[in-house]
């Protein structure tokens, strides 16, 4: 098949995909099953919705699998919609320790996740943390990935090269040192505060109650345990290519990451990418600015993988 079927026939299949989810976006949370998988020891919690191939999400720092909703509503008349929630988030269990927030640790929570599941695979889909998650899942476990799905977070390798060489990026990065050496309460992380944004919605109290169950340390721990002293480096070793399709959603107005964190991200791909810019949208793609068109697109690109098989 073409490059230019391939975009016709994507192009057709987002003007049929139905705009309106099947299910109620507010309905979600008292839908979903709750279930836990376990690895080694460390208890993953994990909610599904539906049935039909499965995609799992995986949310970002310092959000909760709420955060999901809409691309669940949307997927789970023909899907199996599965959200977990991060080690040290909400319900998931807390393991005191840097060490145990390794991406090792954190990718192996989602094929444990698949494991509890009882399927072959699925296609994972992340946002932020979770997207670093997502993008080291593909590499570790890519007979467990059908498909790989990013919500701004750039790919590791052009991430890095931007740390290292971009200023800005250096500038918007620099949270992440007080992030690695400051210990406690860093201003901005309580539950009150964390869940403001959702005030006045149904999700309010729901937001509030998982933040509140949520270890702030924890949180911290991913960044200890991921990122190396400054300076940062570029990663000069042999690219090994992404051997699975991939999606990539990113707000432009991202600012966490400069665009430029996008270039040469085609060079670690095996097979196709396809990449949706976003103008006028920040760092939370997935909930935020012309939600429906994402969601759609995300179907629509599912529905593509779907048929190529």
């Amino acid at each position: 098949m073409t490059r230019r079927n391939l975009a016709t026939m994507l192009f057709a299949l987002l003007l049929v995909a139905p705009v309106a989810a099947q299910v109620d976006v507010d309905d979600v949370y008292d839908l979903v099953e709750h279930h836990y998988a376990d690895n080694e020891g460390v208890r993953i919690h994990y909610v599904t919705l539906g049935e039909g191939p499965v995609v799992l999400f995986m949310h970002g720092f310092p959000n909760q699998w709420y955060d999901w909703r809409y691309q669940m509503a949307a997927l789970a008349d023909d899907h199996q919609v599965v959200a977990m929630s991060m080690r040290g988030y909400n319900r998931s269990d807390r393991p005191t320790g840097v060490e145990h927030y390794d991406v090792a640790h954190l990718t192996a929570d989602a094929a444990a996740v698949i494991a509890d599941l009882g399927v072959e695979g699925a296609t994972i889909v992340g946002h932020d943390w979770g997207g670093i998650v997502a993008w080291s899942f593909a590499e570790r476990f890519p007979e467990l990935t059908d498909n790989l799905v990013i919500f701004n977070r750039p790919h590791p390798r052009s991430r890095k090269r931007e740390m290292a060489l971009n200023n800005e990026q250096k500038r918007r990065s620099a949270y992440i040192a007080r992030f690695t050496t400051t210990e406690g309460d860093l201003g901005g992380m309580n539950a009150e505060q964390r869940a403001r944004r959702w005030e006045g919605t149904v999700w309010y109290e729901r937001y509030l109650e998982a933040y509140r169950r949520s270890d702030y340390e924890a949180m911290l721990n991913y960044y200890r345990a991921y990122y190396p002293a400054a300076p940062w480096m570029v990663d000069e070793s042999p690219i090994v290519p992404l051997e699975v399709p991939v999606l990539e959603f990113h707000g432009l107005d991202d600012g966490a990451y400069v665009n430029e964190s996008l270039n040469d991200t085609w060079k670690s791909m095996g097979q196709d990418l396809t990449l949706v810019t976003l103008p006028g949208v920040g760092h939370n793609s997935q909930n935020t600015g012309d939600i429906p068109f994402v969601t759609n697109m995300l179907r629509s690109w599912l529905e593509l993988q779907q048929a190529r098989r």
